[in-house]
């Protein structure tokens, strides 16, 4: 089948993401990771040469005809009993390249940071991301409304841009986006640990994003997916993508060093406990948070987010750290066809949990289904609700921190529970 986006005016640049990312599904012999609304519609054993993107009209609809275009849209509100701050820092790592353009120069990050913060702090809502980046991530995924992008880029989120942080001091989780995707679509899950006092620090990795709008207004594209799709077979994009996952633990060591180190780069870095750091990502991004963790042993634990392991498990494991895959079913159960979670299960060598969430997608674990379901998207392969989604991704990852970084008792993480009936405990 040939790939294709509604979006014609996106040019070569939206083609050639498409196709990373349909290479990317089809190597992780999953569904393509482009659907709005939380679940990709392609599946089996389809190459890269000939996987499609559905995110096109073919696989996404209006829930009845043309919707109504929604006044606003709006994360949903975060549970825990901290109000949240949040920050933006602007990072350059002046002993790495670039390495997916270096001519840019130093390898340079964009980080958001979510923190608990006292209630009643001055400072507006905090913006969820730049209407460039969000025309350019519904290009790709073939959503050309031209009300939408300034509709997604004015989600409301509940956090504030100058709060000052609550006293005390928190543990620490690093975020990274899934391939070709802004940090800004992790900003739920980031809220929700800040109200759970946690600090939060997500990271835009630039050239490996659809859009990545720099402070001096320079937008980035997403030059990883051009490689991608260069690559003449699976091996080579294979390659690449674990080359994208150890990069990623490049760069949250430097952001841990800007962090934690004596001169911190942070204005409210007191706020951070650094002998307590767990991370997780989406997509590739879960895979980086095992890449991270053989790479610096200042993280704790960490979670995968329906992430093939493209840069595997080493074979000596993980240091006895605690791990957590958390996943699409039937897409990432047991012998389902991603061989990477088999064995990188079997190479874990710590406190590890195996989840796999009936009727979702690749997207359930960010915001995406909640922003779908408002614009009136849906997607009939992936039934799980928004709100299901949201619960059960702040659920189990709060509860996996809880229990990694705060010794906290979490039953949750016992075995199964009839409050989330979606929810299979994987023993193979």
């Amino acid at each position: 089948m040939t790939i294709f986006l509604r979006n014609r005016r996106a040019g070569a640049a939206a083609t050639a993401t498409a196709l990373a990312l349909a290479s990317l599904a089809a190597l992780a012999g999953t569904a393509t990771p482009a659907s709005a609304s939380g679940r990709a519609t392609a599946s089996g054993p389809a190459t890269a040469a000939t996987a499609s993107v559905p995110a096109s009209a073919a696989a996404l609809k209006p829930a009845s005809g043309d919707p109504a275009v929604p006044a606003a849209l709006a994360l949903p509100r975060p549970t825990g009993p901290y109000t949240t701050g949040r920050d933006t820092l602007f990072l350059t790592d002046h002993e790495r390249t670039d390495p997916w353009v270096p001519t840019a120069g130093a390898r340079q990050l964009l980080v958001s940071l979510h923190y608990p913060a006292r209630p009643g702090s001055r400072g507006g809502p905090a913006p969820y991301m730049p209407e460039a980046e969000a025309r350019l991530m519904l290009a790709q995924r073939g959503l050309d409304d031209p009300k939408w992008p300034g509709l997604v880029a004015a989600t409301r989120t509940f956090s504030r841009t100058d709060a000052r942080p609550a006293p005390g001091r928190f543990p620490l989780v690093l975020l990274s986006p899934g391939f070709g995707t802004p940090r800004a679509t992790l900003t739920g899950l980031a809220e929700e640990l800040a109200s759970r006092g946690y600090v939060v620090a997500t990271a835009d990795h630039p050239y490996e994003s659809t859009g990545t709008e720099l402070p001096d207004g320079r937008v980035l594209t997403c030059a990883a997916c051009d490689e991608v799709a260069a690559q003449p077979d699976d091996a080579g994009r294979r390659k690449v993508l674990a080359a994208v996952s150890t990069g990623r633990a490049a760069d949250f060591s430097f952001l841990l060093d800007r962090l934690t180190g004596p001169r911190p780069a942070w204005r409210h870095a007191r706020a951070i406990d650094a002998r307590r750091v767990g991370m997780a990502g989406h997509s590739i991004g879960g895979n980086a948070a095992a890449s991270t963790m053989a790479a610096d042993r200042r993280v704790d634990a960490g979670v995968n987010m329906d992430g093939t392991f493209f840069d595997p498990v080493g074979a000596r494991g993980l240091g006895r750290r605690p791990f957590l895959m958390l996943g699409t079913d039937p897409g990432h159960a047991p012998g389902a066809g991603d061989t990477s979670w088999d064995e990188g299960w079997g190479r874990l060598d710590g406190f590890k949990r195996w989840l796999t969430v009936r009727d979702s997608g690749h997207f359930t674990f960010t915001d995406t289904p909640a922003i779908g379901e408002q614009l009136g998207i849906v997607d009939p392969d992936a039934p799980l609700s928004a709100a299901r989604s949201t619960t059960i991704t702040r659920a189990y990852v709060t509860a996996f921190f809880d229990r990694s970084l705060r010794g906290r008792p979490a039953r949750l993480l016992d075995g199964p529970t009839p409050a989330h009936p979606e929810v299979l405990f994987q023993r193979p």
